[in-house]
């Protein structure tokens, strides 16, 4: 009899699709950080910043060539094999993409840019008008062919295993089976793995997003901090020179005609009643952008490991501000309108990076089908409240969309079932939101609607889902 699961095939076939994503997907990180550092170094004219600079565009680049001899020739400590594809080879070594040859002139142009001395650093140099030119076009275009060349490559091996470690199984276990049955089991096999596989794949892709963001949040939250904390100082110190300068005015009346000249040149009377204005406005600005980073924080939040006690309407606020973009008003539509109705709830229990996909999914659903009716005045209410026994919250999400039958609603969290054009939906996101809700926290969600009238999506999640899990374990 056949072994039908070959658990350390499987797990070595994994890593290294892994580790080829992983590193191929670093490249294209690599080149576009070396951008950003000769960008800076030009830039900058401190010299110790200009050295660092240097360093860290080097650093970057030896691990960009590091990588792609690893992804080529291969790296044991890489968990590289080498020996691409024929499709790879072809991205790699021919038109029109000649991928290596753009990365081996890439790296050299950086190599250069490292050389030039600090006085003839500026914006014309030519080294730095090719890097900016590359990293933004035909480099980054190949780059990006070659990590989806990969993805594919690794989806449509981890298939591959998965489908023959399934019907070998099938095999051992259907022996006596007629040949219609068999099929019809290997069928329904290939179909389940297929959908376990996208949805491992669409939670993945959500994680990656939320660790980019949370990346980027950082990342702006440092200079950030440095320009909010100086603004009211900033303020004083004007306040300051403009208090000495009316005690000037008040104690030497008549100005010397060069003073005076240049007083009126700089319109003085304006200056001191504009500047503090626009002060002000670069604080509101400021703490707009304190907002946008909290938020971004706050919708990207890790939350695998362990529950958190968190406010919920935190996590449907970052939500909103992620879709700020979708909700204004372009030419296609107008502008989709936000109505809260904010209960007092308390803070809950759950994973909330799981429940912002929620929202997000659900959110982006109700955009969706505002778009589908040309110049409408769509609007999307949110009303957050405690159920009757207090013992759950509930979420209600509405618009006032073309609504749905009956029909669709039975199949609404059905996987890979949409209403969409083919393209533009998986039919995933509200399947792995019935589970975040029923399964990960043993609530309820659920769908009202009928042609016409729009669509409303209720939430229920239990204040402490922690117990009503346990009991529900010790019940088994």
């Amino acid at each position: 009899m056949a072994t039908y699961f070959n658990i350390d095939n499987i797990i070595t076939a994994r890593e290294i699709n892994a580790a080829i994503i992983n590193i191929s997907g670093r490249q294209r990180m690599l080149s576009q950080k070396a951008a950003l550092f000769a960008l800076k170094l030009v830039c900058t004219k401190d010299s110790y910043q200009q050295e660092t600079l240097r360093q860290e565009m080097l650093a970057a680049i030896d691990l960009m060539e590091r990588s792609h001899n690893g992804l080529i020739h291969g790296n044991p400590e890489m968990n590289l094999p080498g020996k691409p594809s024929k499709t790879v080879w072809k991205i790699y070594f021919e038109a029109p993409y000649n991928l290596s040859q753009k990365i081996w002139n890439y790296i050299t142009q950086i190599r250069a840019l490292a050389q030039v001395k600090s006085t003839e650093l500026d914006l014309e140099n030519p080294h730095l008008k090719y890097i900016l030119q590359v990293s933004e076009t035909e480099l980054l275009e190949a780059l990006d062919t070659v990590v989806s060349q990969y993805q594919k490559e690794s989806e449509a091996l981890q298939l591959h295993i998965e489908i023959k470690q399934a019907q070998l199984y099938q095999q051992s276990c259907t022996a006596t089976a007629t040949a219609h049955a068999h099929a019809k089991q290997l069928e329904e096999t290939v179909h389940n793995l297929q959908r376990t596989q996208s949805q491992l794949i669409q939670a993945e892709k959500f994680s990656s997003i939320g660790q980019m963001v949370a990346g980027v949040a950082h990342e702006i939250n440092n200079p950030f901090n440095f320009i909010y904390g100086n603004l009211q100082c900033t303020k004083d110190y004007i306040e300051d020179l403009f208090g000495l300068i009316d005690a000037y005015q008040e104690h030497y009346p008549n100005s010397l005609p060069a003073i005076k000249a240049k007083i009126d040149d700089i319109e003085l009377d304006f200056l001191q009643e504009d500047l503090p204005k626009i002060i002000d406005s670069m604080q509101m600005g400021a703490s707009r952008i304190r907002e946008i980073i909290l938020s971004l924080r706050n919708f990207s939040r890790s939350d695998r490991s362990c529950k958190q006690l968190v406010d919920l309407h935190q996590g449907i606020d970052s939500t909103l501000l992620i879709l700020r973009n979708r909700l204004k008003a372009c030419a296609d539509h107008p502008e989709v309108a936000i109505l809260k109705d904010y209960g007092n709830l308390p803070k809950i229990e759950c994973y909330p990076g799981q429940l912002n996909q929620v929202f997000m999914n659900i959110l982006s659903n109700g955009i969706d089908a505002l778009e589908e009716i040309p110049n409408h005045s769509g609007y999307i209410t949110i009303r957050t409240s405690l159920s009757s026994s207090c013992s759950s919250v509930i979420i209600q999400i509405a618009d006032n969309g073309p609504g749905m039958n009956s029909e669709i609603q039975e199949k609404l969290f059905e996987p890979f079932f949409t209403t969409k054009p083919h393209g533009k939906g998986t039919g995933l996101g509200l399947a792995i939101s019935h589970k975040i809700v029923v399964d990960t926290h043993r609530g309820r969600i659920w769908c009202e609607s009928s042609p016409g009238k729009g669509t409303e999506f209720w939430i229920e999640i239990p204040l402490q889902p922690s117990a009503i899990m346990q009991e529900a374990g010790s019940k088994n």
